[in-house]
């Protein structure tokens, strides 16, 4: 499933669920255009937030509001037959849920060969769109490319659910009710100028749009007419698509021109680990007198250029030099799997060498066991967010306090080990006669 950032756009990190393209997957046509969608009733609960109106009210609130943010009544009756109500999508939403997963696992199919190729071939086919995107917005062509091919490998998986379906249905549910009103009325506003028609509209069960995955807001807001059709048209149009993604990476995000994003490197064994971490910035000098460097040996450039020490599976994983442009990443995608798996894709799209196989197996701690830990980590005062079995990264920062607490290396990577101590200082902490 497409993902985007967390906050003003949908950030459910269901990342695991990662297609995989053959290789000579290319731009497809858009799926063939549907009658306007039947809907399938409310659920009561679904009301709560409403003061109890019914779908049809609550509609009709939103065509208010949207006539009143701008939008035509023409376009409000072109739109109609498509705002229905689908309890399947709701029931989608509800239903979702994050898989852990191995970051070596999941960058080695979704930075796979073949999608870096694809995406060289893509800078090359467009050169003209990617210079001028990157002479405008500051953003490399390898950037740009490394998100068009993760979230829909460049055009051939955009999705197949009518937009506006997804839309009205997840804002009349009561779970994220306002962002999707929103959402809703800036899908409207994309029929308004004549971007896109309600029936062209077909993209994810979460409302998000093209070849680059826009939830509505993020579409009205940057998408820019590259091709100079008189349209923003993110779902067939490859120029508009390259300076589209640029702007929002740009003026989105805040992408600083001519910094990098991240690199690989090489950790000592005796770092301080409780140091590495993407809230710790430090200049590469300072990197450099703790024995960071290159994977091959080579000296870090001794400026003082702020990054972080990422270890996204631990001290014994892979190690990456993370920039100040890395948070375009996480801000895209709060999953800190996708958002390296997708700065990763950059670099090799940009020529970097593949990164560094671990020397040996790098235990993992099973569902259950890490959802355990998330309990106890929650009994001991921690924030983790849903007690859902993945590592997010609230978890990590609580492993990293806890870890801190009992000598262990601070390297955010939940093992057997701090699980133990953590399940004998909850048995401790237990009155007598207590049985959980």
């Amino acid at each position: 499933m497409p993902m985007n950032c967390l906050g003003s756009r949908l950030a459910v990190a269901m990342i695991a669920i990662a297609f995989v393209l053959p290789a000579s997957a290319q731009f497809a046509p858009p799926p063939t255009r549907p009658a306007a969608p039947m809907g399938t009733a409310p659920s009561p609960r679904a009301a709560s937030c409403h003061n109890g109106a019914s779908f049809d009210r609550f509609l009709a609130g939103v065509k208010s509001q949207a006539v009143a943010a701008g939008v035509s009544q023409r376009t409000i009756a072109e739109a109609s037959p498509y705002l229905v109500y689908d309890q399947g999508i709701v029931n989608r939403d509800r239903g979702q849920r994050v898989f852990g997963q191995l970051f070596t696992e999941f960058a080695g199919r979704m930075a796979a060969p073949y999608r870096m190729q694809n995406g060289q071939q893509h800078i090359k086919q467009y050169a003209a769109a990617f210079a001028r995107a990157e002479k405008e917005y500051g953003v490399p062509p390898a950037v740009i490319a490394a998100f068009w091919g993760l979230e829909s490998d460049f055009g051939a998986n955009m999705g197949n659910l009518p937009t506006l379906k997804s839309l009205v249905s997840l804002a009349y549910d009561c779970r994220r009710s306002e962002m999707f009103v929103n959402e809703t009325i800036a899908a409207l506003k994309i029929i308004d100028r004549g971007d896109l028609t309600p029936d062209e509209m077909i993209g994810s069960w979460a409302g998000e749009l093209g070849q680059t995955q826009f939830l509505p807001v993020h579409y009205v807001n940057y998408a820019v007419d590259y091709d100079g059709d008189g349209r923003r048209d993110l779902l067939r149009s490859g120029p508009d698509v390259i300076g589209s993604t640029a702007n929002y990476i740009a003026n989105g995000l805040k992408w600083r021109r001519g910094e990098p994003w991240l690199e690989e490197i090489k950790v000592p064994q005796n770092l301080p680990w409780e140091q590495t971490d993407l809230t710790v910035q430090q200049p590469r000098s300072k990197w450099a007198q703790l024995g960071v460097t290159y994977p091959d040996g080579r000296p870090l450039p001794n400026d003082n250029l702020a990054a972080s020490v990422l270890l996204p599976m631990g001290r014994f994983g892979p190690a990456f030099m993370a920039y100040p442009n890395f948070a375009a990443y996480t801000e895209w995608n709060n999953s800190l799997i996708y958002s390296t798996t997708a700065g990763y894709l950059a670099t090799r799209i940009a020529g970097a060498p593949p990164m560094r196989r671990p020397a040996g197996p790098i235990a993992q701690l099973p569902f259950n066991e890490l959802k355990q830990l998330q309990q106890l980590l929650v009994q001991a005062g921690f924030n983790v967010g849903k007690v859902d079995g993945v590592l997010g990264q609230q978890s990590r920062a609580a492993v990293k306090a806890m870890q801190i607490k009992y000598g262990l290396p601070a390297d955010s990577w939940p093992t057997a080990e701090l699980l133990a101590r953590m399940r004998g200082s909850t048995a401790q902490a237990q009155p007598a006669g207590v049985v959980r």
